[in-house]
C-alpha cells in the first residue's frame, strides 16, 4: 500500500533484506509502482495523501486490490479507491471485460481438471498468458459466476413483442467422455424498440422438454407480451412455442427454410429456384406478398413438384411476418439477428475446443451474453416505438398492414 515517499532507500533496502525477503528485485518492483499509483491518486485528488489543504477536490477511501503478473512474479497490487469517482492505473492494468475472464477461467480449469498440458499451453498463449494460478482461478471464477448468475436470473420488466429462439451444439467433458450439449439463447426487442438478451441456458439434447423448460423458465421471469416468436422448424421447439407461449404467433426463419428448399434442387439450378423465391420477400404489401408467393409456385411446378409441395405446405408459417408492420418485415422474416449472436459465440467457443465441464461454457458463454445485452441497452433503438405501436393495428386488421417503401430482396439470406 502506498506509503510516505521519505523513507531512505538504503534503509528500505536494508529492512527488506534483514526480513528475509528472497526476492529485493520484486519488492521494489512493487514499491515502484506503489508510489507511482499514490502519485496520480493524489493528483486526481488536488493533494497530497492524508495532508490537510483548501484546494483539495476528492479523498481516499481505502484500496481494491487486483493481481499483476509481471516477469518477477505475480504481484498483489493496492490500488487506491476514491470516495468520488473512480481511479484505474490504465497505464498498467487493462479493465477485464467478463467474456476475457471467463475464456481464461475455462482454459485454466481444463489444466486443472488434466486436459492435455500441451494443448493448454496452446490456448493460453494465444490469449498472450503464460502462466495459471490455482489461487488466481478461484477468484475470477467466483466474481464471474456471481455476474453471470446474476444476469441470467434477473427479472424480465418490459413487454416483449418478438422473441427469436435458437440453439448452438458445443462440446463438453462428462463422466470422462465428450459429448455435444445444446446452449439454447433467446432474444427479443422490448416494446421500447430496445433487443434484450432473454436468456440462457444449456439442455443435454435439443428437444421439445428442454425448450419448454427453458421457456417455461422465461414465463416465469417475466417474459410476457410476445405477439411473434422467429425460429427454425425444429418439431420440438414448435412443439414448446405452442405449448408455452400460447397467443404468440410462430415465423419460420426463411434462411433456414431456403436451406432446406435447395436441399431438393439439383446444385444447377439451385441459384435460379433461390432467386425466385426470393422475389416473395421483395414485395411490399400483404396482397403482393400472397400473390408472388401463388406464381413462384406455379413457375416451379413443373420441373420442381418437391419445392411447390415444400412452399405450399410452409406458406402459412413462412409468410407469418406479413401479419405485422411492413417496416419489421426484414427484421423478423429470418433468425438473422440470433444468427451473428450465435456466430460470435461459435468464434469465442472455438478457441477452447472442447470445455472441461457445462459450468465452464455457461460461464463464457454468459459473460458473452451480458456483455452485447449491456452493448444493446446503450445502442440506438432496434425499432422505432412509433412502429411498434403499430402492432395492434396491424393483427387487428390484417388487410391493412403498413406499405414497405423501396423494398428489394436481401441476396445474402439464402444459403
Amino acid at each position: 500500500m502506498t506509503a510516505t515517499n521519505n523513507l531512505n532507500p538504503i534503509d528500505w533496502l536494508s529492512k527488506h533484506l534483514q526480513a528475509g525477503n528472497s526476492d529485493p528485485v520484486r519488492a521494489m518492483l512493487h514499491r515502484f509502482v506503489d508510489v507511482l499509483m499514490g502519485a496520480e491518486a493524489d493528483a486526481m485528488c488536488n493533494a497530497e495523501y492524508r495532508k490537510r489543504d483548501e484546494d483539495r477536490v476528492n479523498q481516499r477511501n481505502g484500496y481494491r486490490h487486483r493481481e499483476w503478473d509481471t516477469r518477477a512474479g505475480t504481484i498483489d497490487l493496492a490500488i487506491p479507491k476514491l470516495r468520488k469517482g473512480t481511479y484505474f492505473p490504465d497505464w498498467l492494468l487493462e479493465p477485464r471485460r467478463r467474456s476475457e475472464k471467463a475464456l481464461w477461467v475455462a482454459i485454466a480449469t481444463a489444466y486443472l481438471v488434466g486436459v492435455s498440458t500441451r494443448r493448454v499451453d496452446k490456448l493460453a498463449k494465444a490469449l498472450g498468458m503464460k502462466g495459471i494460478s490455482k489461487s488466481q482461478v478461484s477468484h475470477i471464477a467466483g466474481q464471474l459466476d456471481a455476474d453471470v448468475k446474476a444476469f441470467r436470473e434477473r427479472t424480465l420488466t418490459s413487454r416483449y413483442p418478438y422473441v427469436w429462439l435458437d440453439a448452438i451444439a458445443i462440446k463438453t467433458r462428462e463422466n470422462k467422455h465428450v459429448v455435444s450439449v445444446a446452449v439454447v439463447v433467446a432474444i427479443g426487442v422490448r416494446d421500447d424498440g430496445h433487443r434484450e438478451v432473454l436468456g440462457v441456458d444449456i439442455i443435454t439434447q435439443e428437444s421439445g422438454p428442454g425448450w419448454s423448460d427453458f421457456l417455461r423458465g422465461l414465463v416465469n421471469r417475466g417474459l410476457t407480451g410476445v405477439k411473434l416468436v422467429i425460429s427454425d422448424a425444429h418439431s420440438g421447439l414448435k412443439s414448446a412455442i405452442s405449448s408455452e407461449l400460447s397467443g404468440a404467433s410462430w415465423q419460420r426463419c426463411r434462411t433456414h427454410f431456403m436451406r432446406n428448399v435447395l436441399t431438393k434442387v439439383p446444385k444447377s439450378s439451385q441459384a435460379f429456384v433461390a432467386s425466385i423465391i426470393r422475389t416473395v420477400f421483395a414485395q411490399v404489401d400483404v396482397e403482393s406478398v400472397e400473390a408472388q408467393y401463388g406464381r413462384v409456385c406455379e413457375t416451379l411446378s413443373k420441373n420442381f413438384p418437391k419445392v411447390v409441395e415444400m412452399l405450399e405446405e410452409a406458406q402459412e408459417e413462412v409468410l407469418a411476418f406479413r401479419h405485422f408492420p411492413a417496416c419489421h418485415w426484414r427484421k423478423v422474416w429470418s433468425n438473422n439477428p440470433l444468427e451473428r449472436l450465435n456466430k460470435e459465440i461459435r468464434r469465442r467457443t472455438n478457441v477452447v475446443g472442447i470445455f472441461p465441464n457445462r459450468e465452464a461454457v455457461i460461464r463464457l458463454v454468459g459473460a458473452l451474453l451480458a456483455e452485447q445485452n449491456d452493448e444493446w441497452v446503450e445502442a440506438r433503438r432496434y425499432m422505432t416505438i412509433g412502429s411498434l405501436s403499430q402492432l395492434d393495428a396491424a393483427q387487428d386488421d390484417k388487410e391493412e398492414v403498413a406499405v414497405l417503401p423501396n423494398a428489394t430482396p436481401e441476396l445474402n439470406d439464402a444459403a
